[in-house]
């Protein structure tokens, strides 16, 4: 390249940056390349990142992606509110939010947390009460000292200039067991810890029959969709001085709930697996 060749177009900025990438070049060392020859006439740094990684992933084309057709209520000649009717009411099309999930299941992930759903439909059976009395589960989460609400939830009046209050986190564990019975059946996830040699060989020298649990599923654990997630729920917003404080709360928070509750938590996962079949092995949503 030579100095001469300092105004070049949006396109033959990325057939040289498709050059390089053949070479095996780096995104920054392309970037430095096309610096020293066109100085201030240079594609940005995140420009030569965004084509680099494109010709990475098999991209060809140097030119921009032709626009996508579109159209208004007005070059229609037809009212804001019926173009939502027909949007909404008779295509069925609807704009959300995605959600959180913990991981992208992955097709064998998927299959997993499949066949665990069948398996536990077909352990419980007709017993639901019975295997559910049997039934231990043991896990852990971090409680905070204190743990806003969500952003729109910690929204507060100040005057105008005045720069808003900062949140920080400060945080202490929790452990959550549930309840031991005769011919016990324990369930707990996929930690590190719980699938190390010397936690299973533990296990196995109790006598105790494991329920398999697919790693990645949250949703298939009591202890977070149900004592977790409630205990969070309840805590959000709330400042605690210190860690005995925050202790007392979350006793508190479970000294008060009936056997029952607990029971239709585990009764729960039932169903859940029910839903997850009928996802296919996705993500149970509620």
């Amino acid at each position: 390249m030579s100095a001469e060749s300092s105004n070049l177009s949006n396109s033959e900025h990325r057939a040289v940056i498709k050059y390089f990438v053949k070479k095996g070049k780096t995104p920054k060392e392309i970037f430095e390349d096309m610096v020293s020859v066109l100085q201030e006439s240079a594609p940005s740094y995140t420009m030569v990142k965004k084509w680099a990684r494109l010709f990475q992933q098999g991209r060809e084309s140097c030119e921009d992606d032709p626009p996508r057709a579109s159209c208004d209520a007005e070059e229609l000649q037809i009212s804001k509110e019926r173009v939502e009717e027909i949007i909404h009411e008779h295509m069925n099309i609807r704009k959300i939010s995605a959600r959180w999930v913990p991981k992208m299941l992955t097709p064998f992930d998927k299959q997993r947390r499949l066949q665990t759903s069948k398996d536990f439909l077909e352990l419980v059976g007709d017993n639901i009460d019975e295997i559910c009395d049997r039934i231990v589960t043991v896990d852990e989460t971090w409680v905070r000292q204190y743990d806003p609400e969500s952003k729109q939830e910690s929204m507060q009046w100040t005057k105008k200039g005045k720069r808003p209050p900062k949140k920080f986190k400060a945080r202490g564990r929790t452990e959550a067991t549930w309840k031991l019975s005769r011919g016990v059946l324990f369930l707990q996830d996929n930690a590190s810890v719980h699938t190390a040699r010397v936690s299973r060989q533990a296990l196995k020298d109790t006598g105790f029959s494991k329920i398999d649990h697919p790693p990645y599923s949250p949703d298939l654990a009591p202890s977070d969709y149900l004592l977790f997630f409630n205990l969070r729920k309840e805590l959000r917003g709330r400042r605690f001085v210190d860690d005995n404080q925050m202790k007392m709360a979350v006793e508190s928070h479970f000294d008060c709930k009936e056997k029952e509750y607990f029971l239709g938590g585990l009764k729960a996962l039932y169903t859940r697996c029910e839903k997850c079949i009928s996802l296919e092995g996705d993500y149970i949503e509620k």
